[in-house]
């Protein structure tokens, strides 16, 4: 995406009606200096509260259109694009180091650009979206009025995660696995949002979304190597998370799918224990229960306003 260019709000063809129906529209917003951010945001006409959806790997803003469509009567709701991914400004590594500190501050500025009433918040995040969260949120307590997070790893617990993932976790292996990845795209797509799941609990993916994360896979800075930077940083951020996690006062729920293979759910039980948090371990649903059960996502936000 070129930085420079300034694009109009694009309306979502069915979506733009009158009274009561909400409104949304795709747009773009500089967050920093060099970082611009494609967003997706839905408007009804008298909201009760503000949803944040922050997305994993390999999505884009378009894995919570589903979920967004059901709340949006009831909620504004924002999704965007991570530096890295979809059509949001992908830096060299040398400008800007894909950390999960790093995002955790591009989540911080956009949330002012935004000018998002926190107390009105709640925000969801999921694999890579919710270790930024939570680091926004040592930094800002009163980030939102709740954070949902799931199927992500809060804390260096290699054990539990699938094992390409903790081969990325340090060189050499890494470096490897970053090669074998950006080879291997048309698997990881066809396949990523299935694995580990029986035949039977394969779901269906809006064109809309494919189309998206593979018009998006490509570049000077592919999506993997967002990744692959990502994880570069992933064990400092987590180690700091976990020698802070006793400091974190925002209310947390956490949100489990019961057959991710990616991460297992018993590092979504140790964390939930950390940190007093509810959880929710959902039957047959895998790494990503937003795209596989939007209803239930959307449900959980609900219950997140709920007095």
């Amino acid at each position: 995406m070129n930085d420079s260019a300034k694009q109009p709000p694009v309306a979502s063809p069915g979506t733009e009606s009158s009274g009561a129906a909400p409104t949304m529209h795709i747009d773009e917003v500089t967050v920093s200096p060099g970082i611009r951010l494609r967003r997706m945001i839905y408007r009804p006409t008298k909201p009760k509260g503000t949803v944040l959806f922050l997305h994993g790997f390999p999505e884009t803003m378009y894995a919570w259109k589903p979920v967004a469509e059901i709340l949006s009567r009831d909620y504004e709701v924002h999704a965007f694009d991570w530096p890295g991914y979809g059509q949001s400004s992908r830096p060299g590594a040398d400008r800007f180091a894909y950390a999960p500190k790093d995002y955790a501050h591009v989540l911080q500025n956009y949330i002012r650009a935004a000018g998002i009433d926190r107390s009105a918040l709640v925000i969801y995040a999921t694999d890579i979206g919710a270790l930024p969260a939570l680091l926004a949120a040592l930094e800002e307590p009163q980030i939102a009025k709740e954070i949902i997070v799931g199927d992500f790893a809060p804390f260096d617990r290699p054990q539990y995660m699938y094992e390409s993932l903790q081969a990325l976790k340090s060189a050499p292996s890494s470096g490897a696995v970053r090669a074998a990845m950006n080879k291997g795209r048309d698997e990881i797509l066809a396949n990523t949002f299935f694995r580990g799941l029986p035949v039977e609990d394969h779901y269906a993916l809006a064109q809309e979304f494919k189309d998206d994360i593979a018009k998006a896979w490509d570049g000077d800075l592919t999506v993997v190597d967002a990744f692959y930077h990502y994880y570069a940083h992933f064990t400092r951020d987590e180690d700091y998370l976990e020698a802070h996690v006793a400091e974190l006062t925002v209310p947390l729920r956490v949100v489990w799918g019961e057959k991710d293979l990616y991460i297992k759910k018993e590092m979504g039980i140790e964390f939930a224990d950390r940190v007093k948090a509810e959880l929710t371990i959902i039957p047959n649903l895998g790494h990503y229960p937003h795209l596989q059960a939007p209803a239930q996502t959307a449900n959980e936000v609900r219950a997140a306003f709920a007095p």
